[in-house]
């Protein structure tokens, strides 16, 4: 048995169970006192998500609803894809170890979508690229709602959309396996800048054009977002903005903010 430990709990999410539910229970009780959205939110179904990854305190409840939702799909492996923050290296590494640790338990990560995704785009590991908080923060949300699915963990840092978008077609054409893909939107602009930046991102993730991307959207994941883009464009998968918040919400200053955005593929 070999485990990707926790690196960032504590800090970006709750250590402890108690306080991961707590949390969760929260979000939930937030979106709950609003029936029509609870309602709207039941008819969902989709594989693909695209959250944030900031600390939960500011970007959590827009991560939750995604889960919130991806859960409706009962997935039985899902795939974590997120960029590097810490590590540069060439191309997208893949977790290869046996166990991912959460607070609320370890989850397994699945041996034999690990091999076939190996093998078939000679994804290497790189063991320095598996302390990331993109793909971790992931991990609680994932273990809660879904207790016994199985993960993958990739990270990519110095990669091109083309890398990737084989892999996430490969993983969405498998039964019963869903994608996440990781990314926060425009870093540290006052409030009204940072809308207006993220509001180059949400054309493009809604209309599904990549080239729109490159207009102005400053997401530090946009390598993934724009292979998820032509994946499901190429797949004709519809999407749907779950929600768009900035970390003003939480911390109340608009001098310096983070976007985020949570999006259903289906």
């Amino acid at each position: 048995m070999s485990t990707r430990t926790m690196s960032v709990a504590g800090s970006f999410y709750p250590a402890s169970a108690a306080e991961i539910n707590d949390m969760i229970f929260h979000f939930n009780s937030v979106i709950e006192a609003h029936s029509d959205i609870i309602k709207s939110f039941s008819t969902l179904y989709g594989n693909a998500i695209i959250v944030p990854h900031a600390g939960w305190v500011y970007s959590g409840f827009t991560a939750n609803v995604a889960y919130r939702i991806l859960n409706n799909s009962e997935p039985k492996t899902v795939v974590v894809i997120g960029p590097s923050h810490r590590v540069g290296f060439d191309g997208v590494s893949i977790c290869d170890l046996t166990h991912y640790q959460t607070p609320l338990g370890d989850l397994t990560i699945d041996p034999q979508l690990t091999k076939e995704l190996r093998e078939r785009f000679a994804l290497p590991y790189f063991s320095e690229a598996h302390h990331e908080h993109s793909t971790e923060v992931q991990m609680p949300f994932i273990k809660h709602y879904l207790p016994d699915v199985q993960v993958v963990e990739l990270v990519y840092a110095y990669a091109e959309p083309f890398m990737l978008e084989p892999v996430i077609e490969y993983c969405l054409a498998r039964q019963n396996t869903a994608v996440v893909i990781s990314t926060d939107l425009s870093h540290y602009y006052n409030l009204s800048q940072a809308q207006q930046l993220d509001s180059i991102c949400l054309e493009a993730i809604r209309e599904e054009d990549s080239d729109k991307l490159h207009q102005g959207c400053e997401a530090c994941g946009m390598i993934g977002v724009e292979a998820m883009l032509n994946i499901a464009k190429k797949r004709d998968l519809k999407n749907i903005i779950l929600d768009y918040r900035t970390s003003a919400d939480a911390s109340q200053d608009t001098s310096r903010v983070v976007g985020y955005a949570s999006v259903l593929f289906y």
